[in-house]
C-alpha cells in the first residue's frame, strides 16, 4: 500500500498532447489524446482529431486504440474526459454547455466502445471496487450546477458505466464535495458543512459508502470555503481546506488552512492557517503525505515541504505541480507529458506521454 513506486512505461512518441490520464490498480491504465492543427489566418478552418492510448495489465508499452470521439473543430476546444473505472474497463464523455453531452464505455481495454446513457438510474448500497464516485443534482433532479439546490453522491458503475445513487449520504449539507477515489487505506472521503454550524466538515467511510462518520475541522474561518481535499499517509491524514483567501495576492485554488489528523480523521488540529503572504497560499490537487510529518504542496508558483506536519514549509526545487489519487499512488504532473507516482510521498517513478515538440 505505501511501497516503492508502480513503472509505468514511457510513450513520448504519442500523437498530440495526453489528458485525462486514468489508472486501474492491476496497472492497466488509459489516456486521451488531443492532436490540434491551426491555421492563423483562418482559425475556423483547424481541427482537432481525439484518440485514446491504451497500456494493458504488464504490457511494456501504451497502443493506440479505437476512438469513440469525433473530429472537432479548433475553436470548439477540447471538452472529452476519461473515468478509469477498474481493469480494462473505462468512460469517456464529451461534450456539455452548447453540445450535446455523450458518452461510450469500454470493458476490454479500449478495443470497443457502446454508447451510455448518463441519467443517473436506480440506486446502489455501496460503493464497487473500481467505481468513481461523484455527484448529480438531486433538487431540481437533472440542473446544472448553477441551478442545483441540492446535490447527491453517486456512482459511476464499473460494470457498465452507468451512474446509480448511492443510498446513505453522509450529512454534510446540500453541495457534498467525494473524492473520485478512495485512499489507501479503503477509506472514501467526501467534503461539505456541518449542518448545525456550517462550518467545514468532511465524512468518511471505511465500509465502501454504507456507512459515514462526520468530524467537523477548526477552520479559521466563519464562511462556509469551496472544499475540503484528503490524502492520507502512513502516519496521519491531511486535510486541505479551499477557499477565499482575506488579503495579499489573488491566487488560483487558494488554500484556506491545512488540518492533520493521526487518529484516522476523528479528530483535528490545524497546523496550517494561510496569511496575506507568507507561502504556500494554493494548493492544485491534493497534499502529498509522506512518513514522520512530512506533507508536500503544490502551490500556484513552487511546491512546498514541511516536515513538523505542515506548521513550517520551505520550497522544493521540483518547481510546482499538480497532484491527484489513483489506485496506483498520487499522480504528479508538473509540465505537459511529463507525470510522476508516488505510493509513500517520497520516492517517484517518472513516465512521458506524447512529448512531441515539447520542450524538455
Amino acid at each position: 500500500m505505501y511501497g516503492a513506486p508502480p513503472r509505468i512505461p514511457s510513450a513520448p512518441g504519442l500523437p498530440g498532447w495526453a489528458h485525462s490520464l486514468g489508472f486501474a490498480s492491476d496497472g492497466s491504465g488509459f489516456a486521451l489524446l488531443a492532436e490540434c492543427v491551426s491555421v492563423a489566418a483562418d482559425p475556423e478552418s483547424g481541427f482537432c482529431r481525439q484518440h485514446v492510448a491504451a497500456r494493458d495489465a504488464g504490457a511494456g508499452q501504451w497502443v493506440l486504440r479505437r476512438s469513440p470521439l469525433p473530429r472537432i473543430h479548433g475553436t470548439d476546444g477540447v471538452s472529452a474526459d476519461l473515468l478509469a473505472l477498474g481493469p480494462g474497463r473505462a468512460l469517456i464523455t464529451a461534450g456539455g454547455g452548447d453540445r450535446p453531452e455523450e458518452a461510450w464505455f469500454t470493458r476490454d481495454g479500449g478495443r470497443s466502445w457502446r454508447a451510455v446513457d448518463r441519467r443517473t438510474a436506480g440506486r446502489v448500497p455501496e460503493i464497487p471496487a473500481g467505481a468513481v464516485l461523484t455527484t448529480d443534482c438531486a433538487d431540481p433532479a437533472g440542473a446544472g450546477p448553477d441551478e442545483c439546490a441540492r446535490k447527491r453522491l453517486v456512482v459511476v458503475s464499473p460494470e457498465d458505466g452507468r451512474r446509480r445513487a448511492l443510498v446513505r449520504q453522509p450529512l454534510l449539507g446540500a453541495h457534498p464535495g467525494p473524492a473520485a477515489q478512495p485512499e489507501p487505506d479503503g477509506s472514501w472521503w467526501v467534503s461539505g458543512v456541518d449542518p448545525l454550524t456550517g462550518r467545514a466538515a468532511v465524512a468518511v467511510s471505511r465500509d465502501a459508502g454504507r456507512s459515514w462518520t462526520v468530524s467537523r475541522l477548526p477552520s479559521p474561518a466563519t464562511t462556509p470555503g469551496w472544499r475540503v481535499a484528503v490524502a492520507v499517509g502512513r502516519d496521519a491524514v491531511y486535510a486541505a481546506e479551499m477557499g477565499e483567501l482575506t488579503g495579499g495576492e489573488p491566487v488560483k485554488n487558494p488554500l484556506r488552512a491545512l488540518h492533520r489528523s493521526l487518529d484516522g480523521g476523528r479528530t483535528w488540529q490545524r497546523t496550517w492557517a494561510t496569511g496575506p503572504e507568507v507561502e504556500p497560499r494554493a494548493l492544485q490537487g491534493v497534499p502529498v503525505p509522506g512518513p514522520g510529518g512530512r506533507v508536500e504542496v503544490g502551490a500556484q508558483l513552487a511546491g512546498y515541504v514541511s516536515l513538523d506536519g505542515g506548521r513550517r514549509f520551505t520550497v522544493l526545487d521540483t518547481g510546482t505541480f499538480h497532484v491527484r489519487r489513483t489506485p496506483l499512488g498520487l499522480l504528479r504532473e508538473s509540465s505537459q507529458c511529463v507525470y510522476e507516482l508516488t505510493a509513500d510521498g517520497v520516492r517517484w517513478s517518472e513516465f512521458r506521454l506524447a512529448c512531441e515538440g515539447d520542450e524538455l
